[in-house]
């Protein structure tokens, strides 16, 4: 069984363990994280267990999750680099979730053509929902590939894409949800302002996002054809979709996802 090291225990390198756990099983997991308290929640939660050190992390994992913020990742790979010319068999395969960092940047770092797989997870990954690129350097096997799938496969969805789409697949999904939320939150404050109860209103706007991405997802149409599905000539659906045109609301949206993108860009 292959053992899985997560450098950082966040919200994100704790959801991806959380889906690993399920198919490796918590013992073959192992954390290491600067606050050594947070390290140690998370490995409780999951049976893992904590490793004193990231070299520690490297030598002792056949996939290493670099699950740090882009700022924190100079100075984790700077250790990396330590071993980088000393593996002994196999180098493991480096598994980074790092906004803006590329695989080539990465390597450079480390000072080696090491194995190394960029993905780009969301938070519904939480709750096995998430949305997961990947993108793999030509060191990494096939089959080292196709076992990383299997391992993430309970986070949610996994895609592979060309790694130069990684930086709008950032804006798009990886911030995406941030979006969604205040989407939702927008929806159920209107309902609010027009008389229905706040716990009402939540729960009427979160299950009308989820089912009506459902459509989109299962019935193939296009989200344009759905939207005439269910408007009606001099309807109340037409009149709320003037406001939000009014509003430059799609406009805006667009604005938003390249606003993410550009920061990811900036950030490698």
């Amino acid at each position: 069984m292959s053992k899985i090291a997560c450098i950082g225990s966040g919200n994100m390198g704790l959801a991806l363990m959380k889906a690993v756990a399920s198919v490796v099983g918590g013992e073959n997991i192992f954390f290491t994280d600067a606050d050594a308290e947070k390290a140690q929640t998370a490995a409780a939660s999951l049976g893992a267990k904590v490793l004193s050190s990231n070299i520690e992390a490297v030598k002792n994992g056949d996939f290493v999750f670099l699950a740090v913020k882009p700022q924190v990742l100079p100075q984790v790979l700077a250790e990396i680099a330590l071993l980088a010319g000393g593996f002994a068999g196999k180098p493991p395969v480096f598994v980074s979730m790092a906004a803006g960092w590329s695989i080539s940047r990465i390597q450079s770092a480390v000072v080696a053509k090491l194995p190394v797989v960029r993905i780009m997870p969301n938070t519904p990954a939480l709750i096995g929902k998430g949305m997961i690129a990947l993108a793999a350097s030509e060191q990494v096997p096939p089959e080292k590939i196709a076992e990383l799938e299997k391992i993430l496969g309970g986070a949610g969805i996994i895609d592979r894409i060309e790694e130069r789409y990684m930086d709008a697949v950032t804006g798009l999904s990886g911030s995406g949800p941030a979006f969604v939320y205040l989407f939702i939150e927008a929806l159920a404050d209107g309902a609010v302002k027009a008389g229905l109860p706040r716990n009402k209103a939540l729960r009427y706007a979160a299950q009308t996002v989820l089912g009506s991405a459902a459509m989109v997802q299962e019935t193939g149409k296009h989200p344009g054809e759905l939207k005439d599905m269910v408007t009606s000539p001099g309807g109340t659906t037409i009149s709320g979709l003037a406001a939000l045109e009014a509003g430059s609301f799609r406009s805006t949206v667009m604005q938003a996802v390249e606003a993410a993108w550009k920061r990811s860009v900036e950030l490698g």
